[in-house]
């Protein structure tokens, strides 16, 4: 078979049913395999987008995949793979380049430093995927493939594979596409025992234990297993931004994220009480963390990582996550372990009803995100862009089955909107109806000015997204940190909710605009907006120096003060 043909066949046995893109000169031929081989073809408005797009659709499916070409298309989508890199989202970047005769010669052709030197663009991606591969011999490409493919799914990283021009139809040997691709689950060492009876002698002397789920037990495969250990322990169980959404939060002991020294008072008071952590899927940046304050004592937490453990500071390596959990949920099944004779009282995320705001009161980011809550429903995909819908979407009930994708350590402003698109495509390709299948996509008008263009891409593809555009006159995040009033905080006065008839939508779209909670509670109630089909977009109108609460709200204060 073709070597293309081998490459696509094997991303679409893995789930990948669309393939984000551009095309370019040294892509074009390897590009006209897409579709023989039922992948969907996505067309991206450009590069950077494509790969946050991928990146979107590999959160919710387990991979994605991009084709950008040589040089210009692959640098264009560098930033986003770095991202997915640093947050852990497994994508396939597979990139056109010169023929191997040109690149042995070292000719002088385009989109080069015209040195004739080709593998500088190889090495800045070998910065930030977890592997690479040029397929330059027929011989060994498949097996370069498969390697390549099998490293982004064990470690959910972007991975980085070059076709040369003259290889896409080159003769392989593709019998190896009748197994499949095997990511070996690592194997437990004698130290899983040990581990177990220190985790189990932890929870027998615990009197206050806690749960806490982080966004790294997304890529260790691990949110089923965090959940049943949630219910099985009924431990008060609180998340951080990244994790938040990945478990049912609906369960009684689920409190929400640990917002550290920015949470309320009570909150601060149980946890600083506890004296037993589990922590699954630690990822302790400075954002995801509250300035590092919700980080748990070393001293007191059991920090569950793909193959080690972290007891009370202590390393213990080659002890499989899956494993100690399995085991740890034997002897829950076989012991009670429940350390609350009466649960403590501990707040949760929550709704306000639309009766009890005033319609006639101007919308404020106080009430808003407890509002808006309400339009959200079992199975929603909800997208909350960096800046001020990162920071209320932290505080909205999440119904069940929701996933939240949430600003937490890369934080490149714009990625949310090609994001929205990849996860509404990914939805759609994992139903085969696409019923109660909604994408919804929360962000700030400078966030939106970065990447508008994949409104195109979601009416091209008919995508069922609803955008809350909030107008809040620029980058309001920005000004909470500094220059409150400087002109470089703020954004072009768009006509924003004309962006979809620009974009080729239909002319009856749905779209709406609110100063107000009654105008909000309108629109929110309207059928066309709450079970409508296609691109639907409301504009929501704050003012300028507005921040939810949280670290934001000290940060303006600060501002207002100077």
């Amino acid at each position: 078979m073709k070597l293309t043909d081998y490459l696509f066949q094997r991303l679409h046995q893995l789930g990948v049913k669309s393939m984000h893109g551009v095309p370019g000169d040294f892509n074009l031929t390897l590009l006209d395999y897409v579709q023989p081989n039922n992948l969907l073809w996505v067309g991206n408005a450009n590069e950077l987008n494509a790969a946050y797009a991928a990146d979107g659709y590999a959160r919710l499916t387990g991979l994605g995949a991009l084709v950008t070409t040589f040089g210009v298309g692959e640098l264009s989508a560098i930033n986003a793979i770095a991202g997915a890199y640093a947050e852990r989202v497994p994508v396939v970047h597979i990139v056109g380049i010169p023929t191997r005769a040109q690149i042995n010669g070292r000719a002088l052709v385009h989109h080069t430093f015209c040195d004739g030197e080709f593998g500088r663009f190889s090495d800045m991606a070998a910065r930030v995927t977890a592997a690479q591969t040029r397929l330059h011999d027929a011989r060994v490409a498949c097996d370069e493939i498969d390697r390549v493919i099998a490293t982004c799914m064990r470690e959910s990283r972007p991975v980085y594979i070059e076709v040369p021009v003259d290889m896409v139809g080159a003769e392989v040997d593709g019998s190896a596409l009748k197994s499949p691709i095997t990511v070996h689950d690592a194997i437990p060492s004698q130290n899983v025992d040990a581990a177990l009876e220190k985790i189990l002698a932890k929870v027998k002397a615990a009197k206050k234990p806690m749960i806490l789920i982080d966004g790294e037990t997304r890529p260790m495969d691990m949110i089923k297993g965090v959940e049943n250990i949630m219910k099985a322990t009924n431990w008060p169980t609180f998340t951080t931004c990244f994790g938040k959404g990945l478990v049912d939060e609906t369960v009684a002991n689920f409190h929400g994220i640990n917002m550290g020294a920015f949470d309320l008072q009570e909150r601060q008071e149980f946890i600083k009480d506890v004296d037993l952590v589990f922590s699954y899927g630690p990822h302790n940046s400075w954002t995801n963390t509250h300035a590092y304050t919700s980080i748990p004592n070393p001293e007191i937490t059991v920090a569950f990582q793909d193959t080690k453990l972290i007891i009370g500071g202590d390393i213990i390596r080659d002890v499989p996550v899956k494993v100690i959990t399995d085991r740890l949920l034997e002897s829950f099944a076989a012991e009670s372990f429940n350390k609350y004779d009466t649960y403590p009282t501990i707040s949760r995320d929550y709704a306000i009803p639309y009766s009890d705001v005033p319609d006639k009161d101007i919308l404020a980011q106080d009430r808003l995100w407890h509002v808006m809550a309400n339009f959200l429903r079992p199975n929603d995909v909800l997208l909350a862009e960096t800046g001020t819908p990162g920071y209320g979407a932290r505080e909205m009930p999440l119904p069940k089955g929701v996933r939240l994708f949430n600003p937490a350590t890369w934080l490149s402003i714009g990625y949310m909107l090609p994001a929205t698109q990849g996860a509404a495509l990914a939805r759609r390709d994992q139903s085969a109806s696409g019923e109660d299948a909604r994408t919804i996509l929360l962000i700030g008008d400078g966030s939106f000015q970065m990447t508008a263009q994949e409104l195109g891409t979601i009416v091209a593809h008919n995508l069922d997204v609803v955008v809350f555009l909030i107008n809040n006159a620029g980058y309001t995040i920005e000004r909470c940190i500094h220059g409150r009033e400087q002109a470089y905080n703020d954004v072009a006065d768009w006509r924003y909710l004309e962006a979809p008839k620009f974009f080729g939508a239909k002319e009856d779209t749905f779209t709406a605009r609110a100063k107000t909670y009654g105008e909000l509670k309108t629109i929110l109630q309207d059928k066309r907006m709450s079970d409508g089909k296609g691109l639907r977009m409301v504009e929501i109108m704050l003012d300028k120096d507005d921040a939810p609460r949280g670290p934001l709200v000290g940060l303006m204060a600060k501002q207002k003060g100077n």
